[in-house]
């Protein structure tokens, strides 16, 4: 027992000592919660556009009564489908005599069903105030004329077309392109930080450090090395989501490969920066709650413009939101690389600024 007592004692007072762990086990919870608070607590309400052709105006009308709701009319079909296309409005309801054409964007499933909500009640409330009105028609025809025209009441038909995916398509089919840069950056993350961090503790990097070898040299030399494994496991990942996992991918999926090896490289920068400041693999593992974890929460999962302006400032700061931004425009709205060119040179940025750190952050092993 007297033992016992003494192990804890001495295992208790290093964990003391080890500031970071603390920190990890007391703040990092804390931080998590106050951001999950944070992007949940947001405006659930879904804002839809809705482009409207040959739609009658009481039916329009209804429409806009419904929360979130917000339509657009348009004078053919052609300039609604173009404006879909640019990702204006989120879908496009058209009447043809009696019957409805709805084309949806379906990029959003939420968007998808609050269109069809929307759209079922609207005309459920208006032939409900067609059928008053002709009620009270009747009774002041009454008794002259008891004919009664039903054609024009006659239930109509809704007829849905999907660009993306079907009418089983669901939030996860949305999650999917986002969760596959989410973890191409996590374990690039880990496997690069990890294995500098072991170079560093068992004596390699010194050794290299005292040859005229120049930092720069030396870190263009590890991302070069871990790039191939990276690249590897990121054309695994996007390989088999998109063959394995069945997602319907709208774009070129070589498009798809060219995004997240980029993310790669970012990961492999900032798993590398990360590591000088880590003295243990298990400090190394202190940094994914603080800095993997809480990018999921703005890469796009929860649609961005739903959370409070000042919450949204931190997504900028982060690589996942634009990786899930270019990545999203390919698999579901078809974009190419020059359309999705801005958040791809942005992923580049991060990976000059991280590059540009982790050759000045060589100065502390070595002033040369």
């Amino acid at each position: 027992m007297r033992r016992t007592l003494a192990i804890s004692k001495r295992v208790t007072l290093e964990l003391i000592r080890d500031k970071r762990t603390l920190m990890l086990m007391f703040l990092a919870p804390i931080l998590i919660l106050i951001l999950m608070k944070l992007v949940f607590s947001a405006n659930t309400t879904v804002d839809v556009k809705i482009a409207t052709v040959n739609v009658s105006d009481s039916l329009v009308q209804q429409i806009d009564k419904m929360k979130g709701i917000k339509t657009v009319d348009y004078g053919s079909k052609e300039s609604a489908r173009s404006s879909l296309n640019k990702e204006n409005v989120d879908g496009i309801i058209q009447t043809k005599g009696n019957d409805f054409y709805v084309t949806y964007a379906n990029t959003d499933p939420s968007k998808t069903a609050a269109t069809k909500a929307a759209l079922n009640s609207s005309i459920l409330v208006n032939n409900l105030s067609d059928l008053k009105k002709a009620l009270t028609k009747i009774q002041k025809q009454m008794p002259n004329n008891l004919g009664i025209n039903y054609s024009s009441n006659a239930k109509p038909k809704i007829h849905n077309d999907y660009i993306y995916g079907n009418s089983k398509t669901n939030f996860f089919d949305k999650m999917l392109p986002i969760l596959m840069g989410f973890f191409v950056f996590f374990f690039v993350f880990l496997i690069s930080g990890m294995a500098l961090l072991n170079e560093r503790t068992s004596g390699t990097l010194g050794r290299l450090l005292a040859t005229p070898v120049r930092r720069g040299e030396i870190v263009f030399g590890y991302m070069l090395s871990y790039g191939f494994v990276a690249i590897f496991q990121t054309l695994l990942i996007v390989l088999f989501t998109v063959y394995g996992l069945g997602v319907e991918v709208v774009g070129n999926i070589f498009n798809i490969v060219i995004v997240n090896v980029v993310l790669a490289f970012v990961a492999l920068a900032f798993g590398i920066l990360m590591s000088t400041f880590a003295k243990t693999e298990f400090q190394m593992m202190q940094f994914i709650p603080l800095i993997v974890i809480p990018q999921i929460f703005f890469s796009g999962i929860i649609p961005l413009d739903t959370m409070a302006h000042w919450v949204q400032v931190i997504a900028y700061v982060l690589p996942l939101k634009y990786s899930g931004e270019a990545t999203t425009g390919i698999v579901m709205n078809g974009q190419s690389l020059l359309t999705v060119i801005n958040p791809i040179l942005i992923l580049l940025l991060f990976l000059v600024v991280l590059t540009g750190l982790n050759i000045w952050g060589l100065k502390r092993y070595r002033k040369v």
